[in-house]
């Protein structure tokens, strides 16, 4: 893990770990954290590049072939399950946040035995090389309807076999929820903020009242 560690704390019982896309800690990935801090969570977005300064958009190639060849997506979880392992303790509530490569991080986390509510990723579109997974933890998933690499109306037919798993497409490209994207689109981003947050409400609130009982 990368000595940057971004952290927001509100001494909640609620943690949110946000994993970033292959451009690292930008602007919109501490928009994300900011925004759930002020929702009163505390949070932290691990350096998944490991130290490596953040890429600037036009920058994709070079920012995904630095991941792939020098990080990888198998290092990366191992990276996150082994931060889940010391935060588990000190939280009632563990929340995985990823965005695209770290949706797909998430998504390797979720068959795990770790301490999570839930998993929400947007646009992990290499979730479809990890279709084994059968994870064990609630799963939102959040797609545009136009990727390059893949279908994604097709990749949630055969997501939707998974008990575990809830999927949404919109119909938008990729980085569709990104005010820095070029694809960025207002009442969509807005309308899967408010998926999130009920997902959020109804997976903390579910836990609670088992451990009520």
């Amino acid at each position: 893990m990368g000595s940057n560690l971004l952290k927001c704390g509100n001494h909640s019982d609620t943690l949110i770990v946000v994993l970033h896309e292959i451009y690292g800690i930008n602007d919109h990935i501490k928009e994300i954290c900011q925004k759930y801090f002020l929702q009163g969570y505390d949070v932290i977005c691990p350096d998944l590049l490991c130290g490596e300064p953040f890429y600037d958009y036009d920058q994709e190639k070079e920012a995904y072939l630095y991941f792939t060849k020098t990080i990888g997506f198998q290092r990366a979880s191992e990276q996150v399950t082994e931060l889940l392992k010391q935060k588990k303790m000190n939280y009632e509530h563990i929340i995985l946040v990823g965005y695209s490569i770290g949706a797909t991080i998430a998504w390797l986390c979720s068959g795990n035995q770790l301490k999570l509510d839930g998993i929400i990723g947007f646009y992990g579109s290499r979730i479809r090389d990890y279709m084994e997974i059968d994870p064990i933890y609630s799963v939102l998933l959040i797609f545009p309807e136009e990727e390059s690499s893949f279908n994604p109306k097709e990749l949630k037919k055969e997501l939707m076999k998974k008990e575990m798993v809830s999927v949404h497409i919109f119909e938008e490209k990729h980085g569709f929820a990104d005010p820095y994207s070029a694809n960025y689109n207002k009442k969509s981003a807005g309308r899967a903020d408010r998926i999130v947050n009920n997902y959020l409400s109804t997976r903390i609130q579910s836990r609670e009242t088992r451990f009520d009982r």
